[in-house]
């Protein structure tokens, strides 16, 4: 990667989107990238819609804007598809990732034309299958490392290990999960035909 990545996040309050967002800024950060990772909010309450954003890049980063015109576009909740336009100046050479279980054509009409990559995962049954419960974000947060090539597997999973460590330094019984979690969504993601 040589260039300026824009990564736009489509979730709801309490799913984990800017949680997941800043641990993409903190991983790239740590592979020698230059980031920004910050939140936008209306309402702040559960389950209302969020926004996250991420720039990557290999220079330095000068514009502290929202993101208009995205790379990449993560929803982190596939009924936001009904109610909030995810494909509002997404890049057709770039792609968007969904958390959903619908199938390819409904998930065609859903994003209105969009003639770019779409890829789909189900982060519900990985995260209740590797953590006990549903947190959409980590599974997402992987999805798009693989989707993006913003860095390789191997030091995703590195960096992310140590991340974990930190943040649940309290909680240690819950790194194992988390990293499962990250390893299987490396492998689950797949493009929509």
């Amino acid at each position: 990667m040589n260039k300026l990545v824009e990564i736009r996040w489509h979730g709801r309050g309490g799913q984990g989107a800017k949680t997941a967002s800043l641990l993409l800024a903190d991983a790239a950060f740590n592979t020698g990238k230059y980031i920004q990772g910050f939140p936008e909010y209306g309402p702040e309450r559960m389950g209302a819609p969020i926004t996250a954003y991420n720039r990557i890049s290999d220079e330095p980063i000068t514009v502290h804007s929202n993101i208009y015109e995205p790379d990449y576009v993560v929803v982190v909740d596939d009924t936001l598809l009904e109610s909030v336009n995810v494909t509002a100046g997404l890049k057709e050479s770039g792609a968007i990732v969904i958390n959903t279980t619908k199938d390819d054509e409904y998930l065609k009409k859903a994003l209105n034309g969009y003639n770019g990559a779409i890829y789909k995962i189900d982060a519900r049954k990985i995260s209740i299958d590797t953590l006990g419960k549903y947190f959409p974000n980590t599974p997402m947060l992987a999805a798009i490392v693989k989707v993006s090539g913003i860095m390789s597997d191997e030091e995703f999973l590195n960096d992310m290990i140590g991340s974990f460590k930190h943040k649940f330094a309290k909680k240690p019984e819950v790194i194992d999960g988390n990293m499962k979690a990250l390893e299987v969504s490396l492998k689950e993601v797949k493009k929509v035909k």
